[in-house]
Order: structure tokens, then sequence, then C-alpha cells
């Protein structure tokens, strides 16, 4: 599988999905040690002069924790109320940790007018653009205070548990490869939680019937994503002509290991014929 993902070491300018699952302990509150080991490992990347941007989830999470909630909040208000807490919190958090390994980070909140509209398209290209340009990480995430497409459930989704939204902000920016951490290897044929024989998919080449099948249900009880937002976001990414590879959050310093073509998680690979 070498030659593979050979496309993937050379991959330049990179956007890193962390889900809230990865941000944050079992019992809700912020994993600082985690979040410590992602921020060195991307600070290394940047002063390699690679161009990453990171999307993250995790606003409703930490928020819930800051304000010592029970758990989440049940009603879309109240879920809105908490993610504006949130994300501030997750800012300050990112902000402090970076700063450590001397890099500067620059939040970027999108809501769905903005990526539908080809002039906000624009502006928000030309921002990631010089933010990059400038050396600044670029921290997205959906702005969950006003956007209730993501946290009201039965809606329709257009970004998911953010699983979409880094697909979507892969292409915006022209990225060469998208990893995704979740809190699992990669993709299997059947859900490794509950099968024990279930088999890690080491690379995807086409997104069918028989591979949707093998996507299960909805992640961790802190995250709303599964399987089938993995899959949508790679749908995105392979028909722009971009590499996804999903792998486990617990070890952020995989992400090197990916970027040496190390065969870990599972390579979703970009569809050339498509562009």
């Amino acid at each position: 599988m070498e030659g593979i993902r050979e496309s993937v070491k050379h991959a330049k300018r990179v956007v890193v999905k962390v889900g809230t699952s990865t941000l944050t302990y079992n019992n809700g509150k912020v994993n600082f040690s985690r979040i410590d080991k992602l921020a060195r490992v991307i600070s290394d990347l940047m002063n390699q002069e690679k161009e990453i941007v990171l999307v993250t989830s995790g606003a409703i999470g930490v928020g819930v924790g800051k304000l010592k909630l029970p758990g989440k909040p049940k009603s879309v208000r109240e879920k809105q109320a908490v993610a504006a807490v949130g994300q501030s919190e997750l800012m300050q958090i990112y902000s402090r940790f970076f700063s450590d390994y001397s890099h500067v980070v620059g939040q970027i909140l999108l809501t769905r007018d903005v990526v539908e509209n080809e002039s906000g398209r624009k502006h928000v290209i030309n921002t990631f653009d010089t933010l990059i340009e400038m050396g600044i990480l670029p921290v997205v995430n959906e702005n969950d205070s006003v956007a209730v497409d993501e946290i009201e459930s039965g809606k329709h989704r257009v970004f998911g548990d953010n699983d979409t939204l880094s697909a979507i902000v892969a292409k915006l920016v022209n990225a060469d490869l998208l990893i995704i951490l979740s809190d699992i290897d990669g993709f299997y044929d059947s859900d490794p939680k509950e099968n024990p024989s279930s088999k890690l998919i080491s690379v995807i080449e086409k997104i069918n019937a028989e591979v949707e099948k093998c996507a299960g249900g909805a992640g961790t009880s802190r995250g709303t994503g599964g399987m089938v937002t993995k899959l949508q976001a790679a749908k995105i990414t392979m028909n722009a002509g971009i590499d996804m590879v999903l792998i486990n959050g617990q070890k952020p310093e995989l992400i090197m290991d990916v970027l040496e073509g190390a065969e870990i998680g599972t390579l979703f690979k970009a569809d050339i014929l498509a562009l």
C-alpha cells in the first residue's frame, strides 16, 4: 500500500479535523494533555512549512464543562447559549497551547449561508489564504450560537458533526489532504464496538453501497457524528481530488505518521478522474 499513499506524503496544505471525543474525557471535561499534544504536532508541522487548517468541534462540550452542567442541554436555545460560552473558552485554550509553541491562532466561524453564497465564499477563501500566508493557524468551527442546522435534531444537516464542514473547508482552501481524528482507528467493515471480528479497511477508492452499508450510527454521547458523516465528508473530498485519512484522535502524533506515508487508519483515495 506504500505506493497508493505516496500522494499523502507530499501533501503540503492539510486540514485537520478534531472532534469532541478527542478534546474531552468521558466525563465531558477538557483533556488538556491531548490538546497539548495536538498543538505540539500541528506546530511542528507548521515549522516544517506545512500549511495547516484546524477544524474543531467541541464548543458545546467545552461549554458544558465550563458551566459545570450535568450534561448536554436539551433545547436548541440552551445549546446555543452553552455553545457561545464554550466557543470562547475553546479558543482561549487553543490560543494558550499554541502560544507555548510560538504560534498564533485565528478564529473563523462559518454558517451555511456563507458557504452557499458566492461573495461570502470568496471572502472566506481570502481570509484563509491571508491567515496561512501570515503563518497564522485558522481554527474553524460552525457558528453554533446562531446556526441550528447541526445542533437541532431531526433537521437536515449541511455540516453534520463538522465532518462535512471540514471537507467543505478542505475544498475551499484547495487542500491536498484532510485528516479526521475520530474515536476509532479507522473505517471498519462493521462496528468494532459491537463486533470484535470486524476488520479495518486500509484504503477505500470508491464509496459504493457496500461501503455505505458498513457505516454505523452516531458516535459517542459527547459528539453527534458517526461513520455516516465521515463517508459524507469522504465523498466531498474524493470528488474534489483531495485525499482523506481517518485515524484515532487519542494519539495526535499519528498525524505525523500519516504524513510519512504509514499505513494507519483508513485512506479515502482522491478520485483523480472526477477533476
